[in-house]
């Protein structure tokens, strides 16, 4: 499992599964303002983001920027063209691409909070 900072619970769980259509693990509220929210993307990749809220001057300098401007994540498809037009038609800010790289076809895009997010449909050669 991933953390990843985010400003509010809701607003991410909004972002990542409805719009981008991850599903929703757990939702425990932990305390009053915690909770324990554990999202992934479709399919059983094994792969698990927790989101976990900023609570101080210091985590929410780093919502957005986790990366220091890196790609954070890396989602492959076997879908790509149903997804791009996910990202498309909600507005999502595209980076980069759509382009036809050597690993596959390739879009870089934003989360709500402008982290990026690489949208691979890798090659069958790049899974060897």
């Amino acid at each position: 499992m991933v953390t990843l900072v985010v400003k509010e619970y809701d607003e991410a769980i909004t972002f990542y599964c409805d719009l981008l259509g991850f599903v929703l693990v757990e939702d425990t509220k932990r305390s009053d303002t915690k909770r324990w929210v554990v999202i992934a993307p479709p399919g059983d990749t094994g792969c698990r983001l927790l989101l976990a809220k900023a609570k101080n001057e210091q985590q929410f300098a780093a919502v957005g920027n986790q990366t220091g401007g890196r790609v954070f994540l890396v989602i492959h498809t076997d879908h790509f063209s149903k997804d791009l037009k996910r990202i498309l038609d909600n507005n999502m800010e595209v980076v980069r691409g759509p382009v036809t790289e050597a690993h596959g076809e390739v879009i870089v895009f934003k989360d709500l909070y402008g982290n990026l997010i690489d949208l691979i449909a890798p090659n069958d050669s790049s899974l060897q």
